[in-house]
């Protein structure tokens, strides 16, 4: 989407956008305003999509600014500044099953469409539909849907169902390895602020991941941990770069994996466990995980640094690789 700022960048706010051929969300008159700048500066008409808010109440044009906004849009295809490639909305309440507000932006985004090519726009594309409403409301589909929370695998809500219901693998899994296992005697106080404390001879592990890499402060004393086929939970507080787990006894070897979410194949914590822990959703625990973090992609050979890399690397080949 076009918003707006105090000093366009240099060649003109919206430009970069036009000149790569990409589709812009323009909300409102001002955003129209500038991207047929950008298109006339550009020599080349500018692929707009006219957001509707039917309801969301966040981006999107009201639909008393409607018609002004479809007219001016005609007016600027005809001069062939722009091509409106699609008309769109979004859902606010799709992961509340029969909440009202649901039929309601339907009606009126289907209104707001028609109105828009009774005025001879003829868009590509209509689209509505986020990931709950993909997954439970197929009268909401039109040309594409827009799936975000469930390209991870995960639903969007536990209320509307599990990923399993939805045929639906969460495909993202964290984990660290133990960086300490120590003994310590009842009593001993764990990590800021001593919120907890052994109640008796135990072991702790050192997790080195901490709110600085995403994970959240939130979930302090409650946050889930599979360690030796065993879950565990966060005692005390995460720090920023670590937090410790008690063991209750037992002694896994500093190296061995704690894993704090994944599909749950093996027992282990899921994005929701951790959603509940901190009061939150998991939309937010896997997209808040930090670039500290390396990322291993299934089924690619991880980057492999240092003599390492240098032994695999056959001679006379460019040190620079891409995978």
């Amino acid at each position: 989407d076009f918003r707006p700022g105090p000093d366009p960048p240099r060649g003109g706010r919206g430009g970069a956008p036009v000149e790569a051929d990409l589709d812009v969300s323009v909300s409102g008159m001002w955003a129209l305003r500038e991207v047929t700048e950008a298109a006339r500066r550009a020599g080349r008409p500018a692929r707009v999509q006219l957001k509707a808010d039917t309801g969301l109440g966040r981006n999107g044009c009201q639909p008393g600014d409607w018609a002004a906004l479809v007219a001016a849009a005609g007016r600027a295809e005809a001069e062939g500044l722009v091509r409106v490639t699609g008309l769109w909305s979004h859902f606010a309440c799709a992961d509340e099953p029969g909440h009202p507000s649901v039929a309601a932006q339907l009606v009126r985004f289907r209104e707001m469409v028609a109105y828009a090519e009774r005025e001879g726009l003829s868009p590509e594309v209509r689209h509505i539909a986020n990931s709950p409403a993909t997954l439970t409301l197929p009268e909401s589909h039109f040309d594409l849907v827009r799936t975000g929370i469930a390209l991870y695998g995960i639903s969007p809500s536990p209320e509307i169902g599990t990923p399993a219901d939805f045929g639906l693998r969460p495909v993202m899994t964290l984990s660290a390895s133990l960086a300490l296992v120590k003994q310590v005697p009842g009593g001993h106080g764990v990590s800021y602020g001593h919120r907890y404390t052994t109640p008796g001879e135990t072991t702790l592990a050192l997790v080195p991941l901490g709110y600085a890499d995403g994970v959240p402060r939130h979930a302090s004393g409650t946050g889930p941990v599979l360690i030796g086929g065993k879950w565990r939970t966060v005692a005390g507080r995460i720090a920023m770069d670590q937090f410790v787990v008690d063991l209750g006894g037992d002694e896994p070897a500093p190296g061995t994996e704690a894993v704090l979410f994944g599909p749950g194949d093996r027992g282990e914590p899921t994005a929701e466990d951790w959603a509940q822990a901190a009061g939150t959703i998991a939309y937010e625990i896997v997209t808040r995980i930090g670039t500290r973090v390396p990322r291993v992609y299934v089924g690619e050979e991880p980057v492999r640094h240092g003599a390492a890399a240098e032994a695999d690397r056959p001679a006379g080949n460019n040190p620079a690789r891409k995978r």
